[in-house]
């Protein structure tokens, strides 16, 4: 099998995962009221669209791949564009989120995010800014999920909205930083091709 087919079923398998846990994870966010868990999910489901616009790309020419690239560094900004309007939301309901099913719900993202980013450690390099973005879409949401079953045990002891908002201020700031890094490397991609 090769290297190309290998990376076509680890992103393909990556983005049903991610598609089915965007899912739970929404129903459990709307559910309790978690800001955190509402920007996860939508990052979830950008995870899902990234992984399946890799696999419709692929087949494409280098110059095609960066231009999809480029793209995927806009998409990449979706879940800062959720956690904003969910905040404005919980401002208007000072609620705290159900803990227990906050820590929860972030476990079981840590895992699905876990499995997905071993399964694309070794692929990261295979199709140069898409591989990049599959990989980092990955690894950036395990340090998420450990964020939010932090704000989970937190909002045990204070019983305070606070640290769910700040774990999802934390996810939106690594969302820009994953669409920067993706797009510096749709400009490679796209150096490359012209060269």
């Amino acid at each position: 099998m090769s290297l190309s087919r290998n990376f076509r079923s680890a992103v393909r398998l990556v983005a049903l995962l991610n598609l089915a846990y965007f899912a739970i994870e929404m129903a459990v966010a709307l559910r309790i009221g978690s800001v955190s868990l509402l920007a996860d999910s939508a990052d979830f489901f950008e995870d899902a669209a990234v992984n399946f616009l890799i696999l419709a790309a692929l087949g494409w020419s280098a110059t095609r791949r960066a231009k999809v690239g480029g793209v995927l560094a806009a998409i990449l900004l979706a879940p800062a564009v959720a956690f904003l309007w969910t905040l404005w939301r919980k401002f208007g309901d000072p609620t705290p989120p159900e803990a227990l099913s906050l820590s929860v719900t972030g476990l079981g993202a840590m895992a699905v995010n876990l499995f997905c980013a071993f399964t694309l450690v070794s692929h990261r390099g295979a199709a140069g800014s898409l591989s990049k973005a599959a990989f980092l879409s990955a690894r950036n949401d395990v340090a998420a999920n450990i964020g939010i079953i932090a704000a989970g045990l937190l909002t045990v002891v204070t019983r305070s909205i606070w640290p769910d908002i700040v774990v999802g201020l934390a996810i939106a700031a690594m969302n820009l930083d994953a669409a920067r890094e993706v797009w510096e490397a749709a400009r490679e991609d796209a150096k490359d091709a012209h060269s």
